[in-house]
C-alpha cells in the first residue's frame, strides 16, 4: 500500500475559507451597528469636543503663553457667523460692557482701544483693573470686543464696544469672593454699563444673600447680566449655579462645533441660551492669542451679541434684549431644555429681526392635527452619540476584515509557494 499524503489545498478552497470568514465578520459588524449602544440609554446630548482634558475657567490661563503669537486663521466660532452681514447692522459702538473678572490687560494690541474709563481693581494694586496675571478676564474681554488687526481672523463679536474692567479676583496676594463681586456689580451699574459679563460662579454652587441683592439691584436698574452656567456638567445632572441662576440673569451654557452641549457644560432648568465654548480663540495678556474651553468663554460671546442689539435698539430693555437672543436661537425643539436653554445663539438672526420683542421668550405654537401644514422633523446637528458609536463599530469591523484578509492572503501565498517547492524535483 502506498503512503497516504495530504491533498494540497487549492486556491479555490483557500478563497472559500476567506469568504466564510468575511461573511461571519460582516454579519457581526451589522449586528454591532444595528444594536443599541450601551451608553446611549439616557437623554443627555453630551459630546467630547476636541480634547480629553479641556481647561476650564481660571485654570485655563496656564495653557497659554502670554505675549505670544497670534492665530492667523478665523476661529470656528466666527466662521459660523456671516460677519459681513452682522457688521453691516451693528458693531457695538457706544455700548459699554462691564467685565467682572480677573482684570483686562490693555497691552494686547486688540484691546488697547477697547477700554472704557472708570475701571477698578478690588483685590490688587492696578487701580483701573488693567492688570491680569491670570489671563482669564483678558480672554473674556477679547471675545466681546477685540479690535480687528492685520494678520489674524479673530476679532470680538462687538469690535467697537467698550470694556469696563472691574477686577474682583485674581491678584497675587488676594483672591476675590462674593463680596468683591457684589461691589463690582454695583459699580458697573453706577458707571452706566448696559451689559455686565460674569464668567465665574460661587464656590460649591452656594447661594449668597449679598450677591443675590446686588444682582437684583442691577436687574432693577435695567442692566443685562450675562453669566456662565459653570463647567461641572460632565455627569449630565442638573444643578444651580450662582449668579447664573438668579432671576433676570441670562445664563449661558457652552456648545460645540455640532451645536450640541459641550460635555462639561452645567445642565439645569436655569440655562437660558448656549454659545460656542470649545477651542475659543481670544486675546491674552502682553499680546498674542490662545485657545481655551469653558462656559467662561461662551458667556462673552452672548454678551457681545447683546451689545450689538443694544447699539441697534438703544431703547430696548434688558429683558427685551435677552428675549430677542433666546427667541432667535437655533433651538432643537419648540421650547427650551436644560442643556441648551432656548438653543444656540444666532447673532445674525437676532440682529435681522427688527420687530419689538416681549419681555420673555415664548415657545413656538404647536401645529394642530389635520391643519394641513408640514411639520418639520427635528434636526440633529452632526452625529448623535448612537451614530458615532455605530460608525466606530464599523471602523473596528473594517479594520478586522482588513487584517483577516491580509493574514488569509499571506497564508494562501505561503501554502502555494510551499506546494510549488515540494513538487520541484530535487
Amino acid at each position: 500500500m502506498g503512503v497516504l499524503t495530504p491533498r494540497p489545498r487549492t486556491r479555490t478552497s483557500g478563497t472559500r475559507a476567506l469568504q466564510r470568514v468575511f461573511g461571519v465578520l460582516a454579519v457581526t459588524g451589522a449586528c454591532l451597528a444595528s444594536a443599541p449602544p450601551a451608553l446611549a440609554t439616557g437623554p443627555a446630548p453630551t459630546r467630547l469636543a476636541d480634547a480629553d482634558n479641556p481647561t476650564f475657567g481660571l485654570s485655563s490661563s496656564s495653557e497659554c503663553v502670554f505675549g505670544g503669537d497670534i492665530i492667523k486663521s478665523t476661529p470656528w466660532s466666527l466662521q459660523r457667523v456671516l460677519l459681513d452681514q452682522l457688521r453691516e447692522q451693528a458693531t457695538g459702538k457706544g455700548v459699554t460692557v462691564a467685565v467682572i473678572d480677573t482684570g483686562v490687560d490693555d497691552k494686547n494690541p486688540q484691546l488697547r482701544g477697547a477700554m472704557a474709563a472708570g475701571g477698578k481693581d478690588y483685590v490688587g494694586k492696578s487701580g483701573d483693573g488693567a492688570e491680569d496675571i491670570e489671563g482669564h478676564g483678558t480672554r473674556v474681554a477679547g471675545i466681546i470686543a477685540a479690535r480687528e488687526i492685520p494678520g489674524t481672523g479673530f476679532a470680538g463679536i462687538a469690535p467697537e464696544a467698550k470694556i469696563l474692567s472691574l477686577r474682583y479676583t485674581g491678584a497675587e496676594e488676594k483672591q476675590g469672593n462674593s463680596r468683591t463681586m457684589s461691589a463690582a456689580i454695583r459699580d458697573a451699574v453706577a458707571k452706566g454699563a448696559e451689559i455686565i459679563n460674569i464668567s465665574s460662579d460661587t464656590a460649591n454652587k452656594q447661594d449668597n444673600t449679598e450677591l443675590r441683592n446686588a444682582v437684583a439691584a442691577a436687574v432693577d436698574a435695567d442692566a443685562l447680566i450675562v453669566a456662565a452656567s459653570g463647567n461641572d456638567g460632565a455627569d449630565g445632572k442638573s444643578a444651580s449655579t450662582y449668579p447664573a441662576s438668579y432671576p433676570g440673569v441670562l445664563a449661558v451654557a457652552a456648545s460645540d462645533r455640532n451645536d450640541e452641549r459641550a460635555f462639561f457644560s452645567q445642565a439645569g432648568d436655569f440655562v437660558d441660551i448656549a454659545a460656542p465654548g470649545v477651542s475659543m480663540v481670544s486675546t491674552v495678556p502682553k499680546g498674542g492669542q490662545c485657545t481655551a474651553d469653558g462656559t467662561s468663554f461662551a458667556a462673552p460671546y452672548v454678551a457681545g451679541v447683546a451689545a450689538l442689539l443694544k447699539e441697534k435698539h438703544p431703547r430696548w430693555s434688558a429683558a427685551q434684549l435677552a428675549t430677542r437672543i433666546q427667541e432667535t436661537a437655533q433651538r432643537p425643539g419648540r421650547g427650551p431644555n436644560r442643556y441648551l436653554g432656548w438653543g444656540v445663539v444666532d447673532p445674525v438672526a437676532a440682529l435681522s429681526d427688527d420687530s419689538t420683542p416681549g419681555t420673555h421668550p415664548e415657545p413656538d405654537p404647536p401645529v394642530k392635527a389635520g391643519a394641513g401644514e408640514v411639520v418639520p422633523m427635528a434636526v440633529t446637528m452632526g452625529e448623535t452619540e448612537a451614530e458615532q458609536e455605530r460608525r466606530i463599530a464599523m471602523y473596528v469591523v473594517g479594520a478586522g476584515l482588513l487584517l483577516v484578509l491580509l493574514a488569509g492572503g499571506s497564508g494562501v501565498a505561503v501554502r502555494d509557494w510551499r506546494s510549488k517547492r515540494a513538487r520541484q524535483p530535487r
